[in-house]
């Protein structure tokens, strides 16, 4: 394994350092319990906006952090939800009259360790929103997860949440919203290798040089199939078409289009593979409003990427391109 790590137990507090020494003016970080949030914000301002889930994902979810993104982020070690205290404690450091909504991607322990510490948090009279993500296509009751993985059109949920937020709307509103995002947003991937976790040392799964996983979760969960290797038109081809007929999208839809990264890919490669899902849609009649091409939802170093599509109205069109302040420079 060759990394760029000192103790592999000290990894993520090292990223986490590692960012807010790069962004002193805009982000904090509580040592303690990990967290980074905002280091401009009034909480009782706005209703504040919490997301936490295993690192390795980056920049999701604590490279978000930012006015019109999310205001705290309370990530596990990688690949691990994060422990009840912490997310409990990302809660009460948004603490608002207004209430604190946090979005969780739909994994076994994310939900439980976010809805223990939601209950915790209702006790003591802080109230709590959800939005549940669940937008991968790819299989139904995979590892980690019951029902459809939380994947990289969780960022549209942060996006438009954020921006929302930032306008005034209220913790039922945003709630509401959130469910929108979710339920016009679908994605799937594909990985070309594997990823080594630092402190596991070895790969979590392996892939021959002439063999893809289709399908593919963010944590190296199998995919629909392990297949030979493929050229880019005919994997975007595939798993289009798949994104495509689940909601199912029609002709004349407005749009917002990501390839993303699984974090080894180069962005030449994200490129060519947003040329063929462009023609796709453009085939399919539906209009691009907005594309998004690099890395949003990566998991560590594995070659691969995933598409996602939202199925955009007015309303959405607007928060997508509301202004946003966070180390992912491209919202």
């Amino acid at each position: 394994m060759k990394k760029f790590v000192n103790d592999p137990s000290n990894f993520v507090h090292e990223m986490m350092e590692g960012l807010v020494l790069a962004n002193p003016q805009t982000l904090k970080w509580e040592k303690e319990f990990n967290l980074v949030y905002r280091a401009d914000l009034d909480p009782n301002t706005k209703v504040p906006i919490v997301q936490g889930s295993g690192s390795g994902h980056e920049p999701a979810h604590i490279m978000a952090v930012g006015k019109g993104m999310l205001d705290c982020a309370a990530p596990g070690n990688v690949f691990a939800a994060p422990p009840v205290d912490v997310a409990l404690e990302g809660i009460k450091r948004m603490k608002s009259d207004k209430g604190v909504l946090y979005i969780v991607n739909n994994y076994q322990g994310d939900k439980m360790a976010w809805e223990m510490a939601a209950e915790m948090a209702e006790a003591e009279g802080i109230k709590v929103g959800s939005v549940l993500i669940d937008d991968d296509v790819a299989v139904e009751n995979s590892t980690h997860t019951f029902g459809r993985r939380g994947v990289a059109g969780n960022f549209f949920a942060i996006k438009a949440c954020g921006a929302a937020s930032e306008q005034g709307a209220d913790l039922d509103e945003l709630v509401a919203l959130g469910k929108k995002v979710n339920d016009n947003v679908r994605s799937m991937g594909v990985a070309l290798t594997g990823c080594t976790p630092p402190a596991k040392g070895e790969p979590i799964f392996t892939l021959a040089d002439d063999e893809m996983e289709v399908g593919v979760g963010i944590h190296g969960e199998p995919g629909r199939r392990r297949d030979k290797l493929k050229s880019a038109d005919e994997i975007i081809e595939e798993i289009f078409e798949a994104v495509h007929t689940d909601l199912p999208f029609k002709s004349g839809d407005r749009v917002a289009l990501m390839i993303n990264g699984l974090g080894g890919t180069p962005i030449s490669e994200l490129y060519v593979m947003y040329r063929k899902a462009a023609h796709l849609a453009k085939s399919k009649g539906l209009t691009i409003v907005r594309n998004y091409v690099g890395e949003y939802c990566t998991s560590l170093e594995m070659a691969g990427a995933s598409l996602t599509l939202l199925k955009l109205d007015q309303e959405l069109e607007d928060l997508l391109a509301a202004p946003a302040e966070c180390p992912i420079r491209v919202f």
